[in-house]
């Protein structure tokens, strides 16, 4: 009889009867008993009252009733804490039992038993079981410590447990050495820093050896830990491989596929030139091939996996076409998949193949795979030139269907066809043009808008075809209205006379009737090209266009190598990182492809470093005294090239109303077509203001006078270092601009001229923003004091420390370096208040690991003082809270590349230490800014 009529029973006073049925002296009655108990608590009642009673039947030689009672242990060990421990001298017995199965089914449940008090008593019976003579006992022993390690990992590493588990990686039984990769595994992964699995090739020789051996999870927990192992020569990864390649023809996909990530990982080490290369590209078709005959979920999986594989290596399936061609009964996502493995596959060689059957896909009844197959034709036409007219021709076959959305999705992709190949196939534009009234989606609107704007003078009735969309234009998605506005400025760049009330027409909605400020915007800009400057507005409108690549939707190589390190995971399904899906940093590694050999590029490429120099070091860039680096010697003298302006220039806007006055309405401002008065020279960051209504006065409201603190001037380059100049200095912030304020001193007995001044790259992008001017000879011992402006647009490195600025100074008499560290707060901006509720949704959004808390001693301020003298270094406060006498201030800055941080300031009064919580998406900022707290609150 099945055991379904435990499941059946629903007694009230059950618990009491069953109480009395585990106390019998029957061993028959006791199992039914217990079988009863472990049915209810499946069901999910609670029967964790009898816990007393279950335990006492553990006392038994009766394996089936032993497993009950185990499984009822782990179940409510939890709940009863105090219960557990009576159950702990059983363990203790049962871990010498002469049975196998006994041993490790007690050191099984004591892992799985989450309770503090007993994992203390676990130790002794876990050694034991790990040294036992018995495979199964010690197979098992090792998972658990892995369990233990989860549970208190301080105890496992003091009671040596890693290293007994290492050792076990040498275990004669390949079962053994499987559940101890397992474990280890699993350790390491929730502690990436520590080195628990030291693979060298005598270890890995022991891997592979059991590989051949063990179970297919035992196979795959050792493929996984041999990809991440990196050999030390192309021959020892080739005879790896060679000892992988059997896995591939397992029937288990989920070994196929670890063996492939392997496999992919090595052939980086190996020489393309090697027989035995191409011998492993023929080997890693079959398997991946028999992959697509599985179930569709499996089909699948094994397609986006296919889909790495492809962009990395297209020379193992490209004989394989055929096998990716779509079955009527697909479901699908297995159909797109395998049509985006077509296109990446597709090659002079098999192109007509392909065409004929993507031909074939568009009269399916499938509407999202039959556009999909259109946008395949337009790919194909752009991958392979060849083929680009046998494309237009199937496209424009498919246009006389006139079935709507066919015709759409051909209008979107002939368009990528006009910007590969232009002047090649206009002749296709009538066509086009006649499908004019059918076109409902936005993206084929936008697409014929622009056929229409790039081709206006070879369409006689562009104007009318254009107008014909002006009519609802303000139901029109963004995209076809900004597409719009830029054909029509095309049309009247292209047929001036006959299309100027028609470009008012489109200015005036976009600017004045439209609130999308991406639309307003691009109006203005197009409005003040036309206005200034036509030639201007031509050589920008009208440029040349770059051609547009063959696959735009390839994965980013560093991104690609990285999916190949986890093939056969969920980061190969989704395409993406597990960082980017996996919460918390805990297990995230990111890895990636082990660097080709050196006899594996027989020429080396100019990327690749030079010899001796360390892979993972930045270069030092600022080199040392009397290392005379062309580069950095080579000063210019003349104005910067980075940076705004120092005077604006003035433009004669009114030169050539190209729309006879027209404009001057559509904005309601008499001046802005007249031209402005006499160029005024304006202070870096001051507002600059014209007569556009402040229209284009990005800096206006921001420059609000503040006191940002000034430390006081500290000697940079004392003169003995720099044959007797002695350069001091400071950084200040004022009205929105940085500068450098230097005082070089002339210790030297001879006249110093010519001076000028270069940044090495730096983490913000500071740059000097004029020239370094000294305007007379610096006689000796004559002083002078200079301040230079600096922007932050200069190139970018990360240094280390972070605000590390390395600087040359070039005189008459030699060029010299020095290395400064600037303080963060000259790098807050103006506008670092953020609204409250963007305040509180940013907070919660930044994850909790990226939080820093600091100490702020010896403050002796209020809460009010310390936020005026903050707002004055552009730290502003968003709240104010009183929490138990504490005052907590909530504020927010936001630094020159657009980095948000967030602070949360615990002040108690009377108490001259306080408590600062930094929030940040780039924690390694957040130790400057409290260094910039400190600075600015205690000085």
């Amino acid at each position: 009889m099945t055991d379904s009529k435990y499941f059946t029973t629903t007694k009230k006073g059950e618990i009491f009867e069953l109480k009395a049925e585990l106390n019998s002296d029957k061993k028959e009655k006791k199992k039914e008993a217990v079988k009863k108990v472990i049915a209810s608590m499946t069901v999910g009642k609670d029967v964790s009252a009898l816990f007393p009673d279950v335990v006492n039947c553990m006392q038994t030689d009766n394996l089936e009733l032993k497993k009950l009672v185990y499984l009822y242990l782990m179940n409510y060990a939890k709940s009863q804490p105090d219960m557990a421990i009576m159950a702990v001298n059983t363990f203790v017995k049962d871990c010498e039992d002469p049975n196998p199965l006994i041993r490790a089914l007690a050191v099984r449940t004591m892992g799985c038993i989450r309770v503090d008090k007993i994992t203390e008593y676990l130790c002794e019976p876990l050694r034991k079981c790990l040294k036992d003579e018995d495979p199964y006992v010690r197979k098992t022993a090792a998972v658990c410590v892995a369990k233990l390690h989860d549970i208190n990992a301080q105890l496992v590493e003091d009671q040596g447990f890693l290293d007994t588990l290492k050792d076990l990686i040498s275990d004669s039984n390949p079962m053994v050495v499987a559940n101890a990769v397992a474990a280890l595994s699993e350790i390491a992964e929730s502690h990436p820093s520590s080195n628990l699995l030291d693979l060298n090739p005598q270890s890995i020789n022991k891997l592979l050896t059991a590989l051949n051996e063990c179970t297919e999870w035992g196979q795959i927990f050792i493929l996984d830990c041999l990809a991440n192992y990196t050999p030390k020569d192309d021959r020892e990864a080739q005879s790896i491989c060679e000892r992988v390649t059997p896995r591939l023809s397992h029937a288990n996909s989920a070994v196929v596929l670890s063996a492939v990530k392997v496999l992919m990982k090595f052939m980086e080490m190996l020489s393309k030139d090697l027989d035995y290369y191409g011998t492993l590209l023929k080997k890693l078709a079959p398997p991946l091939v028999t992959l697509l005959s599985a179930e569709p979920e499996l089909q699948y999986v094994a397609l986006r996996n296919i889909n790495l594989i492809v962009q990395k290596r297209p020379e193992i399936l490209k004989h394989e076409m055929k096998v990716f061609f779509v079955k009527y009964n697909d479901p699908i996502y297995v159909k797109l998949e395998k049509l985006d493995i077509m296109i990446r596959l597709a090659s002079q060689a098999n192109i007509a193949q392909v065409l004929a059957e993507l031909k074939e896909y568009a009269t399916e009844v499938d509407v999202d795979f039959v556009r999909k197959a259109v946008r395949a034709i337009g790919r194909c036409a752009i991958k392979v030139e060849q083929s680009a007219e046998r494309c237009v021709s199937t496209l424009l076959d498919l246009i006389q269907t006139k079935v709507n959305y066919v015709v759409q999705e051909a209008i979107v992709v002939i368009k990528d066809i006009f910007r590969k190949y232009p002047n090649k196939y206009e002749s296709v534009i009538a066509t086009l043009c006649e499908n004019l009234d059918s076109l409902d989606e936005p993206e084929a609107r936008a697409a014929m808008i622009w056929i229409v704007g790039e081709y206006a003078e070879r369409i006689d009735n562009a104007d009318e075809l254009l107008e014909s969309f002006l009519e609802g234009f303000h139901d029109e998605s963004t995209q076809v209205q900004l597409q719009l506005l830029t054909a029509i400025v095309k049309l009247f760049l292209k047929k001036p006379t006959e299309t100027q009330e028609l470009v008012q027409q489109v200015l005036s909605l976009a600017t004045q009737d439209s609130d999308n400020p991406d639309l307003r915007d691009r109006g203005y800009i197009y409005w003040r090209l036309l206005s200034t400057d036509p030639v201007a507005a031509k050589e920008v409108v009208l440029a040349e266009k770059p051609l547009i690549s063959e696959e735009t939707d390839l994965i980013e190589p560093t991104l690609l190598d990285e999916l190949i390190c986890y093939i056969g995971t969920l980061a190969s399904v989704y395409h993406k990182p597990p960082s980017a899906f996996v919460e918390g940093g805990r297990g995230v590694v990111h890895k990636s492809l082990p660097p080709r050999t050196a006899s594996s590029e027989s020429t080396e490429s100019p990327e690749t470093a030079p010899a001796g120099a360390p892979a993972g070091e930045q270069p030092d860039v600022i080199p040392t005294q009397g290392d005379l680096l062309g580069d950095l010697l080579n000063l210019d003298l003349g104005p910067p090239v980075s940076g705004p302006p120092l005077v604006t220039s003035s433009v004669q806007m009114g030169a050539v109303d190209l729309l006879g006055g027209g404009l001057d309405s559509l904005i309601g401002d008499p001046s802005f077509g007249a031209p402005p008065a006499a160029a005024v020279p304006v202070r870096l960051g001051a507002p600059i203001s014209s007569g556009l209504s402040d229209l284009f006065d990005l800096t206006s409201g921001v420059g609000t006078l503040s006191g940002s603190y000034v430390a006081p001037k500290a000697v940079w380059l004392p003169a003995m270092k720099a044959k007797g100049l002695e350069i001091s200095g400071t950084f200040t912030r004022q009205v929105g601009s940085i500068s450098m304020d230097l005082q070089l001193t002339n210790k030297a007995l001879q006249v110093m001229t010519d001076f000028a001044i270069q940044f090495n790259r730096n983490s913000f992008g500071l740059a000097p923003a004029a020239p370094l001017q000294v305007h007379a000879p610096l006689s000796p011992n004559q002083t002078v004091e200079i301040s230079l402006p600096l922007n932050t647009v200069g190139s970018v490195m990360k240094m280390e420390p972070l605000n590390n600025l390395q600087v040359a100074v070039k005189n008459n008499i030699d060029v010299f370096y020095f290395s400064t560290l600037y303080p963060l707060h000259i790098l807050f901006v103006e506008d670092g208040k953020m609204d409250r509720q963007m305040f509180l949704a940013t907070w919660k959004d930044i994850p909790n690991e990226n939080e820093a808390q600091f100490q702020i001693r010896d403050c002796a301020l209020n809460a009010e003082a310390v936020s005026t003298k903050l707002q004055s270094s552009n730290i502003f406060t968003i709240a104010k809270r009183n929490v138990e006498g504490q005052d907590m201030l909530y504020q927010s800055l936001k630094l020159t590349n657009g980095i948000w941080v967030l602070a949360e300031l615990r002040i108690q009064p009377g108490n001259p230490s306080f408590m600062l919580s930094l929030k940040c998406r780039a924690p390694e900022v957040s130790q400057h800014v409290y260094q910039a707290y400190e600075t600015i609150l205690k000085n």
